[in-house]
């Protein structure tokens, strides 16, 4: 790692250390200091839980794949009318909060359910809330490299006589393994560490480690047994993320090219492109559409009783403010937490290009925010970041902080693909005629990585809106965010109160939609420019 990837290495890193590192180091220690041992795993309940935990997002990183891998093939590479709203609203299910997307799937397939049977309590339902949940994951990492794949050597296989599928399989296939490794990995950690669709869809029979740590933390104040379940969180994540930087070095770079998406030819393409529409509207739209409903339904009909409910603060209201206000506070916090995202994410992908004996222990830190307790990561932050030098409980910088550490680890896997894929003569040809490392980065790398750069952007926002888990340990009574919000007026009896969550649960839709449908309009004005 040469000086200047140092340099770059320092930015990360830092974050890293103050609001990861010690936040969990400081929990688990004090958890650990209370005398439990490992002796926990041999508890039978124990022993349940963590199997339960693995196979399940197994299933569900399995099934999330298969599904999505032939929707990222459609909006990559054809252009279809709407297509850039289609892939904002492909991506709005990602950014609800966990316990939104399982109260979403409550109305369609609970006791009351619109569809009229009942799944919930099952399996079933979990792994299809989990598959809706990380669709956009796939869609949106495997998709921004799959458009830019060069379309003629797939054409020179097909012209050497090779079949549709042989072509695939021997071109296409292998040049998006990195990308399809990438987005496997950010899927199984999201299910791994599932929490709100296990507990409101799995009820009382199903546990995931992340819902027992939940469960020992709060309602028992076992911070040991918590702790040590915690490690054993950390361990399966490690293992997972160090086979994944393994395999992903190992993988040969893909030929990249400027995107140009066309229309369907032909029966067998139009036929791919209806039937994953169909899909898209029957798997992702119709959560989505019942939220909407439910924010207008009253007991006496369709009315915008909940809407204007949202303006009230009186005494009777479930949150201290107006809930109208969680709008505009989570909109700064997402700005601020997605600048350090794309900023720290940007640096780290630079460096983990060509990592040296370093990258794969850096890569692996980058990662493992993803796959460490939400709930961990939120009681550490109480507990280390309460007196000098970091006194930060006061900080309005705390949550921005909080969300960009859970968007750092997208930044990096839809902007690293790309960077890697780059030939790096062209970078060497620059270098001779003169350009300084910045101007080789700004002439050479952001024309093609602009694309990648831009849903990473894009995903940062998304999930700073959306965060929960460690912001509800950390914001402020007078200062809570949109999922904060809905939580407290989702845990909270009366009609009104979850007419207003379903409310605020459409705002945040109606505000990732148009943020990433802007972001995927973006083009650089120089792209493809000369050196």
């Amino acid at each position: 790692m040469d000086k200047r990837r140092l340099a770059l290495a320092v930015v990360p890193l830092a974050f890293l250390a103050v609001f990861f590192a010690y936040p969990v180091a400081s929990l688990v220690g004090l958890g650990l200091g209370e005398g439990r041992g490992l002796g926990l795993l041999g508890d039978p309940g124990v022993r349940h839980v963590l199997w339960f935990t693995i196979w399940q997002a197994v299933a569900s990183t399995v099934l999330t794949v298969l599904v999505a891998l032939p929707g990222a093939a459609v909006l990559a590479r054809f252009d279809l009318p709407g297509r850039a709203l289609i892939k904002a609203l492909v991506t709005v299910p990602f950014v609800l909060p966990t316990v939104v997307v399982g109260a979403a799937f409550l109305a369609l397939i609970g006791p009351d359910g619109l569809l009229g049977i009942e799944l919930d309590r099952t399996v079933w339902a979990i792994l299809a809330a989990h598959v809706f949940f990380n669709y956009a994951v796939v869609v949106r990492i495997v998709g921004s490299v799959w458009g830019q794949l060069d379309r003629r050597q797939e054409e020179a296989a097909r012209v050497l006589g090779a079949s549709r599928w042989g072509a695939f399989a021997r071109v296409t296939w292998p040049a998006l393994r990195p990308a399809i490794a990438a987005a496997s990995t950010v899927v199984f950690l999201f299910t791994f560490t599932s929490f709100g669709i296990v507990q409101i869809l799995g009820g009382p029979g199903y546990a995931t480690l992340e819902v027992e740590i939940y469960r020992r933390t709060v309602y028992q104040l076992d911070l040991s047994g918590a702790a040590v379940l915690s490690l054993v969180q950390f361990a399966v994540v490690a293992v997972l993320l160090a086979l994944d930087g393994l395999l992903t070095g190992r993988a040969r770079a893909a030929r990249l090219a400027e995107p140009r998406p066309r229309r369907p030819r032909g029966r067998f393409e139009w036929a791919f492109v209806v039937l994953n529409l169909v899909v898209l509207v029957g798997l992702l739209l119709a959560p989505l559409a019942v939220l909407v409903e439910r924010s207008f339904a009253t007991s006496h009909g369709y009315a915008l009783t909940y809407w204007r409910a949202l303006a009230r603060s009186d005494a009777s209201s479930a949150l201290p403010v107006p809930a109208w206000q969680t709008v505009w506070t989570s909109l700064q916090y997402a700005l601020v937490a997605t600048a350090l995202a794309v900023v720290i994410g940007v640096c780290a992908a630079v460096v983990l290009t060509r990592p040296g004996r370093l990258g794969g222990a850096f890569g692996l830190l980058l990662m493992l925010p993803l796959g460490t307790s939400a709930v961990t990561v939120g009681f550490g932050f109480l507990i280390a970041l309460d007196e000098p030098p970091l006194d930060l409980r006061d900080s309005a910088l705390l949550v921005p902080c909080a969300q960009a550490l859970v968007a750092v680890p997208f930044v990096v896997r839809a902007v690293l693909p790309v960077l890697r894929a780059i030939d790096d003569r062209l970078r060497e040809a620059a270098a001779v005629l003169g350009a300084s490392p910045l101007r080789v980065w700004w002439r050479v790398d952001l024309p093609l990585v602009w694309r990648a750069l831009a849903a990473a952007t894009g995903f940062a926002f998304a999930i700073s809106l959306g965060e929960f888990g460690a912001t509800v340990f950390i914001a402020r009574a007078d200062s809570p965010t949109i999922p904060v919000a809905i939580a407290t007026l989702l845990g909270r009896p009366g009609e009104v109160n979850s007419g207003q969550a379903m409310a605020l649960a459409t705002i945040l839709m109606v505000l990732c939609s148009v943020t990433l449908v802007v972001l995927d309009r973006l083009r650089p004005a120089n792209a493809g420019g000369e050196l």
